[in-house]
């Protein structure tokens, strides 16, 4: 059986309809604005970014936390990022891997925290 790593995304109902049509096993692709894909390491991190961002600045005023496992092989190819403090760890996955990304996902993506602003 392949070692996993638990990750988390914050995402808005636009995201997260995407992911749904998916049957809750892939990500949709970035938009050209967009290079990088930036899944998140502690559940803690993605809910301040779904209460704090989404459910207030997104026009639906909905976020979402959501978790799922992927391949540790896959991820060891890339190094975690901290962008403020001790909990703000992330990944950096170009928008160009996030194919690759979504194969070695194992299982489904599930929801397990929603915020309204």
């Amino acid at each position: 059986m392949d070692e996993t790593i638990t990750l988390y995304r914050p995402t808005g109902k636009n995201e997260l309809a995407l992911i749904e049509q998916s049957g809750f096993t892939a990500f949709p692709p970035r938009l050209p604005e967009q290079p990088i894909f930036y899944p998140v390491t502690n559940e803690e991190y993605a809910a301040q970014i779904a209460r704090d961002w989404n459910a207030k600045y997104n026009a639906d005023k909905i976020g979402y936390v959501t978790r799922f496992e992927v391949r540790k092989g896959f991820l060891d190819k890339y190094e975690t990022k901290i962008v403020g403090g001790a909990t703000h760890e992330e990944y950096w996955i170009p928008a160009e891997d996030l194919e690759e990304f979504n194969r070695n996902i194992v299982g489904k993506i599930e929801v397990i925290a929603e915020f309204r602003g």
